[in-house]
Parts: structure tokens; sequence; C-alpha cells
């Protein structure tokens, strides 16, 4: 039997769809200074294949869980097992929601780690760091030089 959740944003999903929560590190630089956060997130059914494959990545481990098991009304829960200084990632409700959508629509992902499991035999690597608040400043030196007939016409 599936249970509904009443949300305006989600009137397809119910508590029993299928949802991949992972635990990874990521950074955040202030005042010079770069620190190390670990961050609980909604992996989403192309993103947990790839990782399958074995890219790097800064995912520690994946809980297959339901959406019931993450969210209780409007709040968002933290799965048991996940250290509780884990932080959740931006805009957690709806990145799950988006998540749980694409294992809807790719069947075949579910069968990567079935409800209830964790996975952590993963290509994990923090050599390119994730930094969650970086802010990209464009320069002008940054615009490329185009050839001087690029726009004229010949």
């Amino acid at each position: 039997m599936t249970t509904a959740i009443s949300y305006q944003d989600a009137p397809d999903l119910t508590a029993d769809d299928y949802i991949v929560i992972g635990l990874s590190t990521c950074f955040i630089k202030e005042d010079g200074e770069v620190y190390q956060v670990e961050v609980v997130e909604p992996i989403p059914s192309a993103a947990l294949e790839a990782l399958f494959k074995g890219i790097p990545t800064s995912y520690k481990l994946a809980y297959a869980t339901t959406l019931g098991a993450v969210l209780n009304g409007d709040t968002p829960m933290l799965p048991d097992g996940f250290p509780t200084s884990a932080q959740l990632g931006e805009e957690f409700v709806s990145r799950v929601f988006a998540a749980a959508r694409t294992y809807k629509r790719r069947e075949i992902a579910k069968s990567l780690i079935p409800v209830g499991t964790t996975h952590t035999d993963f290509q994990y690597s923090t050599e390119r760091k994730r930094v969650l608040n970086a802010a990209r400043v464009v320069n002008k030196e940054d615009n490329v030089k185009q050839h001087s007939h690029t726009h004229k016409v010949l």
C-alpha cells in the first residue's frame, strides 16, 4: 500500500517511492581558510549509475531508502547510520523529490542498491575539492580573443 505525500510540488510521488541518500565530503571556504564538512544529499539515478562505474567521487556512502523515511511531512529527517554532525544539502526537500522522479523513469537503477542497504565501495577521493560556497568571478581576461576576420563579411 502506498501512502500519499501531501506536497503541492510532488503529487506524483508517494512515501514508498525509492530514493538514494548519500554522505559526501565537501568544503567551505571562509576567510581564506577551507573547512571540511559532511553533507547529506539525494543522489539521482544517473549519478548513482556513474558512481558504480568507478568515477572518483566525494561520496563516502549511499543509502537506499524511501521518501517516507527521509521526509516527515515538510521536515527532512536524517536516516539512521548517518553522523549527527552531517548537515543537509541546500534545498534538500526539492532535490529529494527531483531525485525520486529519476528512479521512477530509470527503474533499473533501483537494483544497484536494495532498499534498506548501504553501499560504501565507491572510488572515494577528495583530490578535486567540492567547494560549496565557491564564487565564480568573471574578468575581462577570461574573454576569448577572436580572429580579426571572425565577424567580417568577406
